[in-house]
């Protein structure tokens, strides 16, 4: 199914139909798996014959998840977690050792940098943080013990971005490998792998599912790459449930037509937050004004359906505007049919130190909002009320 667009790729990769003839994929919930004779096991155990083993190590609701997005991002092989976080770790862990260095993104989502600030430093592994952006800061980070590249483009929750090709030629040069955070526009709108990126990172949680109804998490990269992965993620178990992939499986089916909406949804609502008196700045890299337009056009085919916005008058008018909101829900997830709204200064990026924030530019004012499929007049109207 090489030749597919991608829209055909996402309702029909990945699935076989079992004796049952099922059309729609069937959820395997199950814990084990029945060998016919101990040489299977065994063979099967050892890796000599394919198939299913036990659930936290093979699923065939969880391969056809894997299979599918794999297909969908241009890679060889994914492995799917319990969560985005838990692909983030496994993706360390699997690939790095005590004594090898990291360099990540400054301008990420506030729970990787305490991931990384707090507990993968305890395996002695060294971590050095540069702007998204900054293609020098990041070649001017690499020591001899740099092993990966951390980053998430565009970035939760202001949108920053890199010119992935170029980090990609500049890590490939130093034997680096880059893995790069896709969850913000899903493979629907960016292949960072087809840019040059060795690994792709997914919270499943939010795009992929689209309806805010279960965690999930992937990666996905090279076949050598992935069962490094796998085996960190078979030994210590954060694999990704049956009913949780099979409800992720569904969310890629409409992922194209979902993310082209939440895009056209986000411009319109960008543009009107622009001309508003109590907005300061507006963060959404589908408006000319953001520094970053150009380069966007030239990595992503859309611009996804994160806006935030700084408003006059620091947390207590964002708390004031937050808090008036009807339609919106009033949430820290994103990805969702339905609109949500949140302050990423004490949500999110919560848990940073007030420095941590300022290098990530999360400013007291900040408002983001992931915008839904609500028709776009009743958000702007919802929103627009509270700007009194």
């Amino acid at each position: 199914m090489k030749d597919l667009s991608f829209d055909t790729k996402a309702i029909r990769t990945g699935y076989r139909t079992t004796a049952e003839q099922e059309h729609s994929e069937a959820i395997f919930l199950t814990s084990s798996f029945v060998f016919d004779s101990a040489e299977q096991a065994a063979n099967r155990f050892s890796k000599k014959e394919p198939g299913n083993i036990y659930a936290r190590f093979t699923n065939p609701t969880v391969d056809a998840f894997e299979k599918k997005l794999a297909a969908l991002e241009g890679a060889q092989a994914c492995v799917a977690t319990s969560s985005g976080m838990a692909a983030i770790f496994a993706t360390i862990m699997a690939l790095l050792k005590s004594g090898d260095h990291i360099v990540a993104s400054r301008n990420m989502f506030g729970t990787s940098i305490v991931l990384l600030n707090t507990i993968v430093a305890k395996f002695n592994i060294d971590i050095s943080f540069v702007d998204l952006s900054d293609l020098s800061a990041w070649e001017s980070a690499v020591k001899n013990n740099t092993k990966l590249f951390l980053l998430e483009t565009p970035s939760n929750p202001l949108g920053e971005i890199v010119d992935i090709a170029t980090l990609s030629k500049i890590s490939k040069a130093h034997h680096i490998l880059l893995a790069v955070d896709n969850a913000i526009l899903s493979p629907a709108l960016q292949n960072p792998i087809a840019l040059g990126a060795d690994i792709v990172i997914h919270s499943a949680t939010k795009y992929i599912d689209g309806q805010g109804r279960c965690l999930a998490g992937a990666v996905v990269g090279n076949a050598d790459i992935i069962e490094q992965v796998h085996g960190f993620v078979r030994t210590t178990g954060p694999s990704l449930s049956a009913f949780n992939a099979w409800i992720v499986l569904k969310g890629l089916d409409t992922l194209s037509l979902r993310m082209r909406a939440h895009s056209d949804n986000a411009l319109t609502l960008a543009i009107w937050l622009e001309a508003q008196d109590q907005v300061e700045k507006v963060y959404y890299l589908g408006l000319p004004s953001h520094p970053d337009y150009n380069l966007a056009m030239s990595q992503q085919s859309g611009f996804g359906g994160i806006v935030s916005f700084e408003v006059k008058g620091g947390q207590e008018s964002a708390f004031k505007i937050i808090n008036a909101t009807n339609v919106l829900s009033i949430t820290a997830n994103l990805g969702d049919t339905k609109s949500t709204i949140t302050h990423s200064a004490t949500t999110t990026h919560g848990r940073l130190t007030d420095e941590e924030r300022l290098d990530a530019h999360i400013t007291d004012g900040l408002i983001r909002i992931s915008v839904g499929l609500e028709d776009i007049k009743d958000i702007i109207a919802d929103i627009k009320q509270t700007l009194v």
